[in-house]
């Protein structure tokens, strides 16, 4: 919680973009902040369901973005922070304390789904319990470490040694119950149907899901905690890269660059922009022509011509986004200010590739529809499985192609435009029918659009004057925002909002650092999405979800 500008509610004040909001929440705020990103008010632990109540009903935040929990000397932090669909421009934190020597406050679950997740990720890193929580234990970690690992007092030297009967293996075997005439299913934590080590426990009634819920954590690396360790400038950029691994780097990238660049308040030229656009396209690409092949996949249960064909064409956006960055996937090509370096010579025949890749995409895609969309079987078990409705989506946090396949109209890079996409030609691809099919149709259409700002990028590119190619601009060597300086800032990446919250502890490493994974929230709806379908709908649903476990567990 910021020291800056805290404000006893009731009290006359100078205006500012909370003050509606303020006057609408009225005597619930006990003390006022303002983030880089967003107004904050602080309420109290007790009031947070009446507080997200008005906040989404009458003032229309209807996206519970992200949840940050964080410790300072004389208390724990919770920070709700709250978006509108339709505008994520107007954005307000919801700031709730709690003592030091009790750190429980009221779960936000029952005012937005998404919040069950959120909060158990809180509780199982910094130790904050949330009162009236559904299901309130460790997500990420196993049920028996001890300690909370991002809290201040958490004991590093402690050994995690536990007796082997409470260490056993936690996947209960598949049995039969004969009293509830249902039976317990494990998927995974390794198949390959679970797109990584991914655990589902799935109860079946009959032939049909009647519950499953995901077991995630497998592969969490404290990658928090490892940004939180290192010094803005040079030192965190490489991590981005290693979240969502599936040719989504750049993108990553981006969201750490973009949080960074706003509370350090560094510009990024023109020319490094343009080049930034193309490559996260690029990278938009190749995430989803992986998603394409692996979903069908699932689909058909095996190799076939049309998973090959898709590796064929992601293959090409990694020899392009090789030949840029110099490296296949962990690019680590974004800089702070700009990028790391300028096109690669000779030019000419860098555009001449990425114009040919561009060229073949069409008649690609045409070839794809013939193969899938309009395949009689593919439809069987794609059309009406799957279905998530639009407000239920809103209520766990969906976004990205999970969203927009589900008819709501998001794109962060439209709507809270970043880099140089407000300058381009381009459209927001939506499909209205909520389902599996639904969403592959939306990411074999951004493919096109992609490829259309591509194409828009390589003609600036190509034009722009030889003296005024600027990829970086004038960055100090050292960056340290001022205390208690906080922001959050998002991106759209391919699976959806990426965001990052950043506070600043005077220093030049972050006080706390915490990832918004779309991968997350998308796969917390995954019962929702299942329920009364029968297994291979299951795994048709998880695979339209297009996680990767890496940025799911972090």
């Amino acid at each position: 919680m910021s020291s800056q500008e805290e404000v006893e509610s009731g009290a006359e004040e100078s205006a500012s973009p909370g003050d509606e909001l303020a006057e609408l929440l009225g005597d619930h705020v006990i003390g006022r902040e303002q983030h880089l990103n967003a107004p904050g008010f602080v309420v109290r632990p007790d009031e947070v369901q009446d507080v997200l109540t008005i906040l989404r009903d009458e003032a229309g935040f209807d996206h519970l973005s992200n949840v940050t929990a964080q410790d300072y000397e004389d208390r724990y932090e919770s920070i709700y922070h709250l978006k509108q669909y339709d505008d994520p421009t107007r954005e307000v934190s919801v700031v709730v304390p709690t003592p030091w020597d009790a750190p429980k406050s009221q779960t936000a679950e029952p005012v937005y789904r998404t919040a069950d997740w959120h909060e158990r990720e809180a509780y199982d890193l910094i130790g904050i319990e949330y009162e009236g929580h559904p299901d309130l234990r460790r997500i990420l970690l196993p049920e028996t470490w001890q300690g909370h690992p991002l809290a201040k007092n958490y004991d590093q030297d402690r050994p995690q040694i536990v007796p082997f009967e409470e260490h056993k293996n936690p996947l209960e075997d598949d049995r039969y119950d004969a009293e509830s005439d249902t039976m317990l299913l494990n998927i995974g934590p390794h198949h390959p149907a679970t797109h990584g080590v991914l655990h589902l426990e799935t109860v079946l009634d009959g032939e049909q899901v009647a519950d499953v819920e995901p077991d995630i954590g497998y592969l969490h690396r404290c990658e928090e905690q490892m940004a939180q360790n290192g010094t803005y400038r040079h030192q965190i950029m490489p991590y981005p890269d290693r979240w969502d691994y599936g040719s989504s780097g750049l993108l990553n990238e981006w969201a750490y660059a973009r949080v960074a660049e706003d509370l350090n308040d560094i510009d990024v030229p023109e020319y490094a922009q343009i080049i930034r656009t193309m490559g996260a396209e690029l990278c938009r690409i190749a995430s989803h022509m992986l998603a394409l092949g692996t979903f069908c996949l699932d689909i058909y249960g095996d190799f076939t011509a049309i998973f090959m064909y898709a590796m064929r064409d992601r293959e090409l956006a990694q020899n392009i986004l090789e030949d840029l960055t110099g490296q296949r996937m962990m690019f680590n090509y974004f800089r702070l200010g700009g990028v790391v370096w300028d096109i690669p010579e000779p030019r000419e025949a860098f555009f001449d590739e990425t114009r040919d890749f561009l060229d073949g995409l069409p008649s690609a895609l045409d070839e794809y529809h013939d193969l899938i969309t309009d395949n009689e079987l593919l439809q069987i078990r794609t059309v009406g499985t799957g279905v998530l409705e639009p407000e239920v989506a809103k209520q766990y946090g969906v976004t990205g192609p999970v969203a927009r396949g589900s008819g709501i109209d998001y794109d962060l890079r439209r709507d809270d435009p970043y880099g140089y996409y407000d300058q381009l030609e381009w459209d927001v691809v939506t499909e209205d029918g909520c389902d599996n099919y639904s969403r592959l149709l939306v990411r074999m259409r951004e493919v096109e659009q992609s490829a259309k700002i591509v194409e828009q990028c390589l003609d600036l590119l190509e034009d722009w004057p030889e003296d005024e190619r600027e990829i970086q601009s004038n960055v100090p060597r050292t960056l340290k925002p001022d205390a208690d300086t906080e922001t959050y800032r998002a991106v759209e990446g391919a699976k959806g909002e990426l965001g990052i919250y950043i506070r600043s502890d005077g220093t030049d490493k972050p006080g706390r650092f915490k990832i918004r994974s779309p991968c997350f929230s998308n796969l917390s709806a995954l019962g929702e999405m299942s329920e009364g379908e029968y297994v291979p709908d299951l795994v048709a649903t998880l695979g339209s979800l297009d996680i990767i476990l890496g940025e799911v567990d972090r």
